[in-house]
């Protein structure tokens, strides 16, 4: 088992010693959240809260997460990160592949591309995508993101994007992890064809077991099931070793926690957060 500091929205002050502390005290990975700006009115409801109402306001920070990445990277040696998720239906993928491949050789590899597709109309508008397409062009970027990021000469000659030989440079030492997030039947077949692992938002433990059942029959559909494939959860009622003992046993292979809402104090606070990474540590990460 593998654990990672899933950050919330936070100020740009607390990313850097935060990973610092995370890795100091034994945590894996850092995981970082994705949004580009904040419309005033959106013309869809938040899919994962029951009355659909967004749960941050306009002022809530969101760092841009391959900025952050390559912040904490530079103060770091040891820690992974990864996007949770990126929206990579509103990105051109040769644009993604670009950034990827950078921070991956300045980092040494440390890091995996948790990749989702957006559910804000007003995003797609604004940026120029179309959104009645955006499953099918995730499919496209990723393939195109795998082909291009370790930095060879690739092409690619899809329904939405179509380019020639082209080569970008540095490329990422080694293959770039792709997680794939969504718990919609589509959202499922696309993590098991495509993705090296599923990543999840706050989940409970009866929502993952059905997740989980239909990634296996999925993944044995599409022929990928001896392949390794990685479970990243974030768990929404389970909180102590135990719990995470069962997860486990449900396939789960790395741990989403936000532990300073665990132990009490203000959370928004930075010493109340790095008192929660080193409690959570000693209590879990440790005894594990």
């Amino acid at each position: 088992m593998k654990f990672t500091l899933a950050l919330p929205m936070l100020p740009a002050s607390h990313y850097l010693p935060l990973a610092r502390r995370a890795e100091d005290v034994g945590f894996d990975h850092v995981a970082v959240p994705d949004s580009v700006f904040y419309p005033e009115t959106v013309s869809a409801g938040y899919p994962y809260t029951p009355d659909g109402a967004r749960f941050w306001d306009a002022q809530t920070p969101f760092l841009d997460p391959f900025v952050a990445i390559s912040a904490m990277a530079a103060v770091t040696t040891r820690l992974g990160f990864m996007t949770n998720v990126l929206k990579l239906a509103i990105r051109q993928p040769l644009l993604v592949a670009k950034s990827v491949s950078s921070i991956a050789a300045i980092s040494d590899g440390r890091i995996s591309l948790g990749v989702g597709l957006s559910w804000i109309p007003e995003e797609f508008l604004w940026l120029g995508e179309d959104k009645s397409t955006r499953g099918k062009r995730t499919d496209e970027a990723i393939e195109i993101i795998r082909a291009t990021v370790e930095g060879e000469w690739a092409e690619y000659h899809g329904r939405h994007y179509d380019f020639d030989r082209l080569m970008i440079r540095p490329g990422a030492p080694g293959p770039v992890p792709i997680l794939v997030g969504g718990t919609s039947d589509a959202g499922v077949r696309r993590a098991a064809r495509l993705g090296d692992g599923w990543i999840s938002v706050v989940i409970s433990t009866d929502e993952l077991r059905d997740v989980t059942r239909r990634l296996d029959e999925q993944r044995r559909i599409a022929g990928t099931d001896e392949r390794p494939f990685e479970m990243k959860v974030i768990s929404g009622d389970t909180f102590d070793l135990d719990g995470y003992r069962r997860l486990a046993e449900l396939g789960v292979t790395d741990i989403m926690v936000c532990p300073w809402y665990f132990y009490g104090g203000d959370p928004s606070e930075l010493s109340v957060q790095l008192d929660g990474l080193s409690r959570c540590a000693e209590d879990v990460i440790q005894r594990w």
